[in-house]
């Protein structure tokens, strides 16, 4: 009977258990403190109740934030490698203070009305003048969870956006870009077209006729058939301009 909660305490790590929970302790001093607390009450024990509460929101909410983002920088580095690990760190990081911050402000009375607007605001101007670097961001998480190739493994990589097919070995996967080192070189692909490309291993050397540079013969032979048929078209207008001209 205890085999099966022994191997799942065995795959959850200390960090993933701390987050929950401190997290669950977090979310239950916000309800004592919404229900049974109130900052501005005339009684010291409701006063009371509301400051304990903000307190151990913010000691929970800072605890269960740390060890969450040590749990997602270990899932991120096995995947993706440190390139993607230390960014999505941060954004953990970020997240989890800025909700602490505007919970125990909530609770201690602090309002943020005004600065949620404003906030609102601004976040829609930097979100339409950052369109591009969150596309890569979103494409990046989502490989990141997806999981289509690891550092280290040779891919080939089939887009009509970015040119191809790409063969070579997958360096890092970032956030913004993921580096595949070709027979050309280092290639640094936007996140976002590599989401929209057709991603497969690859064992072996790469076929001699997948260089990425530009075909020469074919544009000569296209020139010159461009070349004939206009010879072709003034011809048959001279042959058919003789009869009226005579």
């Amino acid at each position: 009977m205890n085999e099966p909660w022994k191997a799942l305490e065995q795959k959850v790590r200390p960090d993933f258990r701390k987050s929950v929970v401190f997290g669950i302790i977090a979310l239950a001093g916000l309800v004592v403190g919404t229900r049974l607390g109130n900052i501005d009450a005339p009684e010291l024990r409701e006063r009371l109740i509301a400051w304990g509460s903000a307190l151990v929101v913010a000691v929970s909410g800072i605890i269960a934030t740390r060890t969450a983002s040590r749990e997602v920088h270990r899932v991120a580095l096995a995947r993706g490698g440190d390139a993607a690990a230390t960014p999505l760190r941060l954004l953990v990081q970020l997240a989890g203070y800025l909700i602490t911050v505007f919970v125990v402000c909530d609770l201690v009375g602090i309002g943020l009305r005004n600065l949620l607007v404003g906030g609102a605001v601004t976040g829609v101007i930097l979100g339409l003048a950052a369109q591009p670097v969150l596309s890569n961001l979103f494409a990046g998480l989502v490989l990141l969870f997806a999981r289509p190739y690891v550092p280290g493994q040779q891919v080939r990589v089939f887009s009509g956006a970015i040119g191809g097919p790409h063969y070579g070995t997958i360096v890092s996967a970032g956030l913004l870009y993921t580096v595949l080192d070709t027979a050309d070189g280092p290639l640094n692909i936007p996140n976002s077209a590599l989401l929209a490309s057709a991603v497969g291993p690859f064992d072996g050397d790469p076929p001699e006729d997948s260089a990425t540079t530009p075909p020469g013969p074919d544009e000569d032979d296209a020139a010159a058939a461009v070349a004939t048929a206009a010879a072709l078209a003034e011809v048959t207008d001279e042959t058919g301009r003789k009869p009226n001209g005579d």
